[in-house]
């Protein structure tokens, strides 16, 4: 939305050796601002039409949030309306799905505090980690080995599912050096699926209500160690309660930060299988919103913010959220999920099962052994 423009200037005098002095001035550009406008207002409009559906009873009543409105609503006017009017909003809409949500997990720290984390604890983490890797290494052995994609086809999906979806994905991508069609095939996979988690994992929850109850932080934890995207988590946690919400979030964010260490460890093992020099491997991409979201947390744990500032920020926050969903599912092409072919889809179904059913019980294995 901004262009530096350079302006040259020099002394009155025309003297060879006085030299000349180049200064950069940021100024908005308009024609950026027009550019991103019409993604942002329709991604709105379904954010608004969201709200106020989500205030309906019979929805409340059944658990269906304005957050999970907002991706659902999303996906099916982006599927319905016209390619121009689609090709017209890309600019606006990636920028609400990419940064305006990751704004929004950032302020969703101020929610949250330490204290809260530790409720998560070594539990936690140990569910986070047992997730992550059991899931990739699924998608590493089945994706090459059943289902026949090339690995890096399978990396990106395996990251996307393990971690945090898309932004994993398009962090794992420079590693790997994935071709942007593998790159989209797989994006448009977890993301698919993550959408599915986000009406699917409320209706468990009740559905287990009448035989095995879990509590909110039961909840919370499985949704936050098995959900794709930190968007689905959130609406997945919202459906429930607010407060398996928070848990499933402090879980998801615990897992976001393994990204780095996960990048770390996926650079150095495909550094050593191609024999590539230390120099010359890719740049580690650290998710700084998981970094922002724990400072904000930090910051509210010192009780220095005024109550009537957190509340404004949270004001803030679910309006973002709900417009970065919305353009999630404006983005979501189910003609893209189709063309990809049965593998990726394939492998895409098949860890989603394990993170629902296999993460599922990982969670209650661990939390009968640490407590």
């Amino acid at each position: 939305m901004f262009r530096a423009i350079k302006v040259r200037s020099s002394p009155q005098s025309s003297k060879p050796a006085m030299t000349s002095v180049t200064r950069s001035f940021t100024i908005p550009a308009p024609a950026a601002a027009l550019r991103l406008a019409p993604g942002l207002l329709l991604a709105a409009a379904v954010a608004c039409a969201a709200t106020a559906a989500g205030r309906l009873v019979w929805l409340q009543a059944h658990g269906v949030s304005a957050l999970t409105l907002a991706i659902v609503i999303g996906m099916v006017a982006g599927n319905l309306l016209p390619a121009s009017t689609l090709a017209v909003s890309a600019e606006g809409l990636n920028l609400a799905k990419q940064r305006l949500l990751r704004a929004g997990i950032v302020l969703y720290g101020l929610r949250l505090t330490f204290q809260d984390i530790a409720h998560v604890g070594l539990a936690g983490v140990a569910i986070d980690a047992a997730v992550l890797c059991s899931t990739f290494g699924l998608a590493c052995v089945l994706g090459t080995r059943v289902f026949g994609l090339p690995r890096t086809t399978a990396i990106l999906i395996g990251a996307g599912s393990s971690i945090c979806g898309a932004a994993a994905v398009m962090a794992t991508e420079p590693v790997v050096r994935g071709r942007p069609e593998e790159v989209a095939v797989a994006v448009a996979t977890v993301v698919g699926f993550g959408s599915v988690a986000i009406v699917l994992y409320p209706a468990l929850y009740h559905l287990l209500a009448a035989v095995h109850p879990l509590s909110a932080n039961a909840y919370g934890l499985w949704a936050g160690s098995t959900i794709h995207e930190v968007a689905q988590v959130v609406a997945a946690g919202h459906a429930v309660s607010d407060a398996a919400a928070d848990t499933a979030v402090i879980a998801k964010m615990v897992r976001v930060m393994m990204l780095a260490p996960f990048l770390a460890a996926l650079s150095a093992w495909g550094a050593r299988s191609r024999g590539t020099p230390a120099q010359a491997r890719p740049p580690i991409t650290i998710a700084w919103f998981a970094l922002g979201f724990v400072a904000l947390a930090g910051l509210r744990s010192l009780d220095v913010l005024p109550a009537s500032a957190v509340a404004a920020a949270n004001g803030v926050d679910v309006a973002a959220l709900a417009v970065a969903m919305a353009a999630l599912g404006l983005t979501t092409r189910l003609p893209a999920m189709r063309s990809a072919g049965f593998a990726p889809l394939a492998l895409g179904a098949t860890l989603f099962a394990w993170l629902v059913l296999g993460g599922g019980a990982i969670n209650a294995a661990v939390q009968a052994w640490l407590g």
